[in-house]
């Protein structure tokens, strides 16, 4: 994945092709296999200590969601002052942290399979989907940008912003197993498109 910032590292200047390498979020373009199988054995002890941690869609939670609009529609009333409403565009996901402490924040791993956008917001720690609404307050900043333009293979994004907010979820893990984030699909992209994780070292 490439980022829109300049803090990359080049291969050296010895052919005619020059490699990208971003310090923070990785490449769709790279297969993983291969990511793998490169430098054998030394790269399988390097990656040991990492944690990679999907985003998982939680369908019953977003038609839950759903199901507060279409309720507040039919009745004709009002939702309760602040209150997040889902978007059509928008689903929750959730990252279960099988590890809550002594975790550095490595990067994100976003693979889009279309060119498009997708947001991803944080919710805090005081959000318990069981028995409050999802108000404007709880939802966090930065927010972590992805898109891929039809004239690059790569995913690209905020670098400053993923990285921040990649090492907000260290905090937040620390204080909750479960963590909550609303992803906002844009400009032809679905849930169907997206594979994304966030990767620690541990």
């Amino acid at each position: 994945m490439r980022s829109s910032s300049a803090n990359e590292m080049r291969a050296p200047r010895g052919n005619s092709h020059t490699h990208t390498w971003p310090l923070f979020v990785t490449s769709s373009a790279v297969p993983r296999k291969f990511a793998e199988e490169k430098g054998a054995g030394r790269r399988r002890v390097a990656m040991a200590s990492e944690l990679e941690l999907p985003l998982v869609q939680d369908a019953e939670l977003t038609n839950c969601m759903r199901l507060r609009v279409r309720s507040l529609q039919q009745r004709n009333e009002k939702p309760q002052d602040g209150e997040k409403l889902l978007r059509p565009n928008e689903f929750v996901y959730r990252v279960d942290f099988s590890q809550q402490h002594n975790l550095r924040f490595v990067r994100w791993d976003v693979a889009l399979e279309k060119p498009g956008k997708v947001d991803i917001i944080g919710t805090s720690q005081h959000w318990t989907p069981d028995l409050t609404h999802l108000m404007r307050r709880q939802l966090l900043e930065p927010v972590g940008v992805f898109w891929k333009t039809p004239d690059s293979p790569e995913v690209e994004c905020n670098e400053a912003d993923a990285l921040e907010f990649g090492e907000r979820l260290v905090e937040l893990a620390k204080i909750r197993k479960v963590m909550y984030f609303l992803l906002a699909y844009a400009d032809g992209l679905e849930p169907a498109h997206l594979k994304c994780s966030v990767v620690f070292k541990v």
